[in-house]
């Protein structure tokens, strides 16, 4: 009779619990549904009004046949809400236009603006790379934020902004995939800033006081331009100089790859009233430079030529991928010089090559 009633005490027991314990996982289970719902429902809806605001962006932009905003929204949200299914769908236009052309439609040749280059903007990418251009002096126009980045890395961007810098540059917020399609790209931390460009110093004052200088002749490619700078920065070097041929340093791309450094190293592009490369060396003579041109001869020297490296003021020429310096460049150099390499390699692609060649003739002296 014992065992028996220890027995039907223990199911006793066990029955309270689930009674209890029975409500709490059907509540739990309730808003697991609840909540996948409404997040299935909320990233339907703002697909939807993302969809619906780039058409009717769009149509004002550029007018043409009439598109009903409010019928095209229902038409994307369809049957497929599940807790919101009575919603009603409203627009507005909020603003006449919030001009963004410069993060969405411009070129790198249209910000450049050549014709009136005293307007020509560029775009800096990262808070890390705005910083540097602040720091270096450039002016902001507008910025572009990841709207979790305005309490984030940006933060710091927005904060040392004077009051009246703040109340005439527009920042534009939007969450990452709006400005994933607005720009066509993966923002770098989630922010954008437009800059006005400044004038282009002349090459006498950026080499009077330099010992090492590079100079890129015809270097195309916005990556290799921008990993150049990032070296050269690194290694001591000077100053750059550009043939009108180069890629522009101000070009995003090549902003992003030299992580900012663009804005910390002296540059300008060679003097257009002189001829390349004739009249821009011998002012380079004139100002007491040697000029090395890196390239294959039968009458290279080893980069760790003793002389070279002894020289006191020197000009390290780079020439374009693939082909490298034009011959009559070479002609008129004081020295041709080569980097030794084994396994039958007879080249290094430039930003490579430029920067072993600034560690060995520059970054040495650091």
């Amino acid at each position: 009779m014992g065992r028996i009633k220890k027995y039907q005490e223990v199911q006793g027991v066990i029955t309270v619990e689930m009674a209890y314990l029975m409500p709490i996982i059907f509540i739990v289970f309730v808003l697991i549904v609840y909540t996948s719902f409404y997040y299935h429902d909320k990233q339907i809806l703002i697909g939807a009004a993302t969809e619906t605001a780039t058409v009717g962006a769009q149509q004002k932009r550029w007018p043409g046949e009439s598109v009903d905003a409010e019928q095209f929204c229902r038409e994307r949200i369809g049957e497929k809400l599940i807790l919101f299914a009575e919603t009603e769908v409203t627009t507005a236009v909020t603003k006449e236009w919030v001009d963004v052309d410069i993060y969405a439609r411009k070129t790198e040749a249209q910000l450049l603006n050549r014709d009136k280059p005293e307007e020509g903007i560029f775009i800096a990418e990262s808070p890390k790379v705005i910083e540097r251009a602040l720091d270096a002096g450039y002016v902001p126009i507008s910025a572009l934020v990841e709207k979790k980045q305005i309490a984030g890395e940006a933060k710091c961007i927005i904060e040392r902004l004077s009051e009246e810098q703040l109340n005439e540059i527009l920042i534009y917020t939007a969450e990452s995939e709006v400005l994933t399609q607005l720009t066509g790209f993966q923002l770098t931390r989630g922010m954008l800033c437009a800059m006005h460009r400044r004038d282009l110093p002349k090459v006498e004052d950026i080499c009077k006081n330099a010992r090492r200088i590079a100079i890129l002749e015809n270097v195309m490619n916005p990556t290799n331009v921008g990993a150049i700078f990032r070296s050269a920065a690194a290694m001591n070097i000077d100053a750059i100089l550009l043939t009108s041929g180069c890629s522009n340093p101000l070009y995003r791309r090549a902003i992003r790859v030299s992580m900012g450094t663009t804005f910390q190293i002296p540059w300008t592009f060679v003097n257009n009233s002189c001829s390349w490369p004739e009249e821009e060396i011998d002012i380079l003579h004139k100002m007491g430079f040697k000029t090395a041109a890196l390239a294959l001869s039968d009458n290279s020297v080893r980069i760790d030529d003793e002389k070279l490296m002894q020289e006191e003021k020197l000009a390290i020429i780079l020439g374009t991928e693939g082909d490298g310096l034009a011959t009559e460049t070479i002609a008129d150099c004081d020295y041709t010089v080569k980097i030794p390499m084994t396994h039958g390699v007879d080249s290094l692609n430039v930003a490579a090559a430029s920067a072993v060649a600034f560690w060995q003739l520059a970054g040495i002296a650091i």
